[in-house]
């Protein structure tokens, strides 16, 4: 095959003649690893043109899957056809990997940190042999598409996480590939990046006829796929369309307000297993009941003093974690091995607090040169409260941690934690306070249980003491079984588990997580938070966290928004989201047959901040009935049909994204440009 060919590639249509319909085909696919087994008999038929999405818990083997269709790693059993080739030696991988793009899991580890935004597409143009003329067009439009054109020098280390995996895409997509592997694309990266992320890909997809499997931790993106496969414990659990998984579990979401919402949780956690607390409400999935039923229901059990009950049906990230969760079991905190663990329901983390504990920022900057990474940051902390810090990849979040941790001194400003003050009493702070790097900062070749012990000896704990609080941890955050196991081999949830107790282990008043669960499936996100509620309501231990999980926002008690150094919206989830609504209006949803036209359309005709969320085009208007007349005519007269409308709820990630698009209209920037930084982190 000449270099041509492996860019101009015969169109789709008239290659249905010679190769079949599905690009892959998957039966009966097995893998170990020593002992543990990956894959179960894997069963998978995956069409020309479509985004197949794979989708599962840590260690659920969507990665192990996506490698060996790739044809870079072996399988043990059953057999994997990709373009109607067997992929059953090198030799055969090799015939089709010119046609493949894959991006392996992780912010930007297919790329080269020194090399420059050109020149790591030119390294992989080079690697597929893209003749120059064809690179030209090709990288000029991919960079155009995503925005990253004017940083094209710029070196990928000091890229942000959104840009670093939109550069990722383009050297993926530079070859022009037929079939393309994503392995947890947006993990780690924010909400206007991963909606940008999925625009560019959707875009890729349908213009030019590519096949698309991704693999992600994000539910929500569910919407954006044609077809799901969700996956456990090696096993494909269930296949086909969103709406086939959402049936697998019928229910309805009861939402209320509480006075006392750990309390609250308790007591209805004794009749249903999935009961969440987002901030004063109470979240209950009331399963294989109407709304009317469930709302009786929940009538019945909660206390007296509730709020207004209303009702929803169930998101893909519901069904999924009722399917991850014991049938039998009546409460969502669980043992290590995923058995439900009643007695923790009641009994309070060991962290001990005076009520004096709490943070305090006061305007906090830090320039790394002339660069400013921190720019007069204000916030505080109470005991026993839970603070989100929010923002795009490079905002300055883990900055802003770092000089409260006293890890970095800030250039100005002051502030206090647990009543030592930042910049002088950096020892004293450490004392006090639990940390969570971003990056993950156990040691893997330990075991759990080895980690645990030297995290005691590190916070000098005696030797008398430390048995009794490991074991206090080890049932608390639910590590049963595992104390043993390399903490290498332990799946994601779990090492987060594991990282928290480490924590936890001398007791701090303070503890700062900076994306504790990034890349954390469903069930170890709810487990992990259902930690931090009992430590912050029980134990009166102040919490400062940052997340990309819109959802993990609307558990916090009060929140802070950054952007470029600065924080630009700070309150209460509910204070925002009511802001926004007075400030915007009601979000618009419109589900269209031709999902980008319609986009193209909306933002040439006066709504610029018009965005695809899976299949359904979103707006925000302040005149629903005006906006609608608008669109409706815009569309007859494009001849796209429209099947639905809708008016939803303002949302956390509704806020996220208006907040940030603000701050760079404001800048003169383009919507959706991130503001990428090398020292911000």
């Amino acid at each position: 095959m000449d270099a041509a060919a492996l860019v101009d590639r015969i169109p789709f249509a008239s290659r249905a003649g010679d190769e079949p319909q599905n690009v892959v085909e998957v039966h009966g696919v097995g893998k170990k690893y020593q002992r543990t087994v990956a894959l179960r008999e894997i069963e998978l038929k995956i069409r020309r043109g479509e985004v197949f999405g794979l989708i599962g818990p840590d260690g659920s083997g969507k990665s192990s899957l996506i490698r060996a269709m790739a044809g870079v790693q072996q399988y043990d059993a059953g057999t994997i056809d990709v373009f109607g080739i067997r992929i059953d030696s090198q030799r055969s991988a090799e015939r089709v990997k010119p046609r493949i793009g894959l991006m392996p899991q992780g912010l930007g580890n297919n790329l080269y940190p020194e090399l420059s935004i050109n020149e790591n597409i030119d390294y992989f143009a080079g690697l597929r042999l893209v003749p120059q003329d064809i690179l030209r067009e090709r990288k000029e439009q991919l960079l155009a598409m995503t925005r990253l054109a004017e940083f094209r020098d710029r070196p990928m280390k000091q890229l942000s996480g959104g840009m670093k995996q939109k550069l990722g895409l383009v050297c993926t997509l530079i070859h022009q590939p037929e079939l393309v592997l994503l392995d947890e694309p947006t993990t780690g990266v924010d909400p206007v990046s991963r909606r940008e992320f999925w625009s560019i890909l959707n875009d890729q997809v349908h213009e030019s006829g590519m096949t698309a499997i991704i693999s992600t931790a994000y539910m929500d993106e569910a919407d954006y796929m044609d077809r799901l496969a969700l996956l456990m414990d090696g096993k494909i659990i269930s296949q086909g369309s969103e709406d086939t998984l959402l049936k697998r579990a019928p229910g309805t979401i009861v939402s209320y307000a509480s006075k006392n919402v750990l309390l609250e949780t308790q007591r209805i956690g004794r009749h249903h297993r999935q009961v969440q607390s987002l901030g004063d409400l109470v979240r209950v999935f009331v399963r294989d009941t109407d709304p009317e039923t469930a709302r009786e229901c929940l009538e019945r059990i909660a206390s007296p003093d509730h709020g207004v009950f209303s009702t929803s049906p169930p998101d893909l990230e519901d069904v999924v974690a009722g399917l991850l969760i014991d049938d039998s079991a009546g409460t969502t905190p669980v043992t290590g091995d995923g058995r439900v663990d009643h007695a923790a329901v009641a009994r309070p983390l060991t962290c001990h607090s005076d009520g004096s504990a709490s943070i305090r920022a006061d305007q906090l900057v830090r320039d790394f040169g002339t660069f400013r990474a921190v720019d007069h940051v204000c916030l505080e902390v109470a005991a026993g409260t839970i603070f989100g810090l929010l923002g795009s990849n490079g905002a300055g979040k883990t900055t802003v941690i770092k000089m409260l941790t006293g890890l970095l001194p800030p250039t100005s400003g002051s502030g206090s934690v647990a009543g030592a003050a930042i910049g002088r009493a950096s020892q004293s702070i450490r004392e006090r306070i639990g940390y969570m790097s971003q990056s993950f900062s156990l040691y893997l070749d330990l075991t759990a249980m080895e980690n645990l012990e030297f995290y005691a000896g590190v916070y000098g704990l005696f030797p008398t003491q430390r048995s009794k609080r490991i074991a206090e941890l080890v049932e608390q955050v639910g590590l049963q079984g595992h104390q043993r196991r390399l903490t290498g081999d332990l799946p994601m949830g779990i090492r987060q588990r594991l990282a928290l107790a480490c924590a936890l282990v001398h007791r701090p008043r303070v503890i700062f997580l900076d994306e504790p669960t990034s890349g954390v499936d469903v069930i170890g996100r709810r487990q992990f938070w259902e930690i931090l509620v009992r430590l912050a309501r029980q134990d009166g231990v102040a919490i400062l966290v940052t997340t990309h999980y819109m959802a993990e926002a609307e558990r916090c008690d009060d929140l802070a928004l950054m952007y470029a150094g600065r924080v630009v919206a700070s309150g209460t989830p509910a204070k925002l989201r009511d802001q926004l609504h007075r400030r915007r209006g009601t979000p618009l949803a419109i589900a269209t047959s031709s999902p980008m036209r319609s986009l193209r359309l909306a933002r040439e005709h006066g709504f610029p901040r018009a965005a695809i969320l899976g299949r359904t085009l979103r707006l925000l208007t302040t005149d629903i009935q005006r906006d609608q007349r608008r669109l409706a005519e815009l569309f007859r007269d494009a001849k796209i049909a429209v099947t639905d409308w809708r008016h939803d709820d303002i949302a956390m990630e509704d806020v996220f994204v208006d907040s940030i698009l603000t701050q760079e209209e404001s800048l003169g920037q383009a919507p959706g440009q991130t503001f990428p930084a090398a020292e911000r982190g």
